[in-house]
This record gives C-alpha cells, sequence and structure tokens, in this order.
C-alpha cells in the first residue's frame, strides 16, 4: 500500500501539468483572448487612447509575449523552485522562492487575496452540509432496506425521488419567495450570510439594555439554513437510494446468511457486516465530494446572494481572468487527484479484499 501511494503521489505532478496546459490553452486560443475583453469595460475611447491602453495591458500581463513563453512564466511563479525576480522583475537567479498565483486581470488584486475570501465561506457551507447528508443518508438507507417494501420505505422512496426531481435553482426560488419574502412567512433572510450589524454584536446571544439580541453566531446560523438545505436535498435524495440498494444487495449475500446461521443476530448482521460492504459506492461517489466543495455550489451561490468559490470561477470564466481561472482549476485539480487517492485507501479499508500491491 506504502509504494502505490508513493506512486499515486508522483504521477500527481504530471497530471496537474497536462490539466493546466489544457487549460490554458484553450483560454489562449478563445476568440478575442484576454486583452480585448479588459478593453471592453473601458467605455468608449477614443482610438489612440485604446491603442495605449492595449499596449499598456499587454507589456503589464505578458499577454504579447508567445503562448509557451506566457504559460512557462506562470508555471515559474507558481512553483515554489523557480528563477526569482526582485520587485523590478529584475532576474535574482533560480531557487526556492514563495509560489504566486498571480494577479486578477478584472479585478487587480492578488489571486490569493480573492480565494481566501472566497474559499472559507464555500467550505463553511459544504463543511455543514456533506456531513448532513451522509449520516441522514446512511441511517435512512439501512433502515428503508431493512423494512423493504413497507409503507414507510415506499413513502420515503417517493419523496427521494421527488426530491431528485425539484432543481436546486427552482427550489432556492420557491424557499425565498414563500420562507423568507414580507409577503408570506418571513421567517429567513433572503441573501448572505449575516446582517448588516452583525459586526456590533457579541458572539453569542446576550441581553442587552436594547433588549435581546442573538449574538453572531446564531444570526449567521440563521442565514445559513436555507442554502444549505438547497445544497443537501438533492445528495440526500440521490445517496438515500444508494444506500437502500448497495444495503439490499448485500443483505442477499453468501456471508450475511453465514452470519444469521451462526447466530448473530440481525442488528449485528446489518450494522456490522452488511453496512461495512454497502459503504464502497458510497466511498467512490464521495471522490467527487471534495472538488465538488469548490464550484459546486455555484447555483446557491448565486440564489442567496453569497460570495464564494462558485460565483468567484463564474465571474472570472466570464470575464475571461486568465489567472484566477487557471488558480481555481489548480487547487480544484489538486483537490480531485488527491480525493481519489483518498477513495483507493478506504477501499482497502472498508474491504480487506481490496489490494494495491
Amino acid at each position: 500500500m506504502i509504494n502505490y501511494i508513493i506512486r499515486r503521489t508522483l504521477l500527481i505532478i504530471p497530471t496537474l501539468l497536462g490539466i493546466s496546459l489544457l487549460v490554458f490553452s484553450i483560454m489562449a486560443a478563445a476568440p478575442g483572448g484576454v486583452g480585448p475583453n479588459l478593453l471592453g469595460q473601458g467605455g468608449d475611447m477614443r482610438a489612440e487612447e485604446r491603442a495605449a491602453m492595449e499596449r499598456y495591458i499587454n507589456e503589464r500581463f505578458g499577454l504579447d509575449q508567445p503562448i509557451p513563453v506566457q504559460y512557462g512564466r506562470w508555471l515559474n511563479n507558481i512553483s515554489p523552485i523557480g528563477f526569482r525576480v526582485d520587485e523590478n522583475r529584475q532576474p535574482l537567479g533560480f531557487g526556492f522562492k514563495t509560489p504566486d498565483l498571480g494577479t486578477s486581470f478584472s479585478k487587480n488584486r492578488p489571486v490569493t487575496e480573492l480565494i481566501a475570501e472566497a474559499l472559507p465561506v464555500t467550505l463553511l457551507m459544504n463543511g455543514l452540509s456533506v456531513p448532513i447528508v451522509f449520516i441522514l443518508s446512511i441511517v435512512m438507507g439501512v433502515y428503508t432496506a431493512k423494512h423493504r417494501g413497507k409503507a414507510l420505505d415506499t413513502g420515503i422512496g417517493t419523496a427521494n425521488l421527488a426530491l431528485w426531481s425539484i432543481p436546486t435553482i427552482w427550489m432556492g426560488v420557491v424557499l425565498i419567495g414563500v420562507l423568507a419574502s414580507d409577503e408570506y412567512l418571513n421567517l429567513f433572510p433572503t441573501s448572505g450570510l449575516e446582517s448588516l450589524r452583525a459586526d456590533r454584536w457579541t458572539f453569542l446571544p446576550t441581553q442587552t439594555a436594547d433588549g435581546w439580541q442573538h449574538g453572531y453566531l446564531l444570526d449567521r446560523a440563521w442565514h445559513l439554513v436555507l442554502p444549505i438545505f438547497c445544497l443537501s436535498y438533492t445528495g440526500f435524495a440521490f445517496y438515500t437510494k444508494l444506500t437502500r440498494s448497495s444495503v439490499l444487495e448485500n443483505l442477499q449475500a453468501d456471508y450475511a446468511r453465514t452470519a444469521r446461521a451462526k447466530g448473530a443476530t440481525e442488528h449485528t448482521v446489518l450494522w456490522r457486516h452488511v453496512l461495512r460492504n454497502s459503504l464502497l459506492p458510497l466511498i467512490t461517489v464521495a471522490a467527487s465530494i471534495l472538488p465538488g466543495m469548490l464550484v459546486g455550489s455555484v447555483i446557491v451561490e448565486s440564489i442567496f446572494s453569497i460570495d464564494g468559490m462558485g460565483r468567484l470561477a463564474v465571474q472570472a470564466v466570464q470575464l475571461r481572468d486568465r489567472e484566477v481561472v487557471l488558480a481555481i482549476t489548480l487547487i480544484a485539480s489538486l483537490l480531485s487527484l488527491v480525493a481519489y487517492l483518498i477513495v483507493d485507501v478506504c477501499y482497502a479499508v472498508a474491504d480487506p479484499r481490496v489490494s494495491f500491491e
């Protein structure tokens, strides 16, 4: 297993190079390129002003260089080992340096700052959504498999099918219109992750001279209810059906009948033997969760006006902000490769018959 992990880890580097080269080439070959898109934001300019602006943009971002030179420069910037330069772009030699993801073309800010602002928001929402989805799905899937064919199993299966069929964008609009609208229940906020005055509040709920103050923590949880529900309900429906199917298949396996013949209780057979082997399909599907956490919540973030990684990625693609797109692609690709490696290790942990030697 150790040799396999080392081999897979070493393969991450050439895979990332191939992915980044492909994305870089696609953006370079896109009609118009990056420079004209930035010039389009300048409004009506005279011909000499537009030409001067184009020269400035090309010189500043190196867009007048050949594509291989631009890609090599980007690789040198993100690499911890490469050619170093000072503040005036003068060479300092080859050696260790601090990786740099570059500067956003459209916002004129370091990409690391943009990601540092958006990433915690997306991780917070998905970090709450994923455990809820998996815990409820496993429990509900096992329960429905155990009571197969009964009224509750049929009702839960029908409800899961209905949830899976509802588009997230439609569900978000309905929740805002019914639960957050002033015309109806007005139970939850319509957008954002905190109230306008939240920075003046204490962290925990408290009683003040002006009355009851629910605090920053409760206010953030209150804002997260609707977005997390929109992030979770389709995954809950899918993983519940997947768990149920896997558990039903393993309940009829030879090892389950053998355990019953040896006197094991049905509870022991179900939760100690059957569930362990039933987790393999869930582990396979879980490989896409880690990278999907970055940009997979773009619809929810757009509906509820939340500035996360999803909105950042979509805006970067729309504006052809190459540095931001490449940075997000690099991070998502790295998480994908690491997730698949973790899944392979989990296979061996869940099923001793799996071996990668």
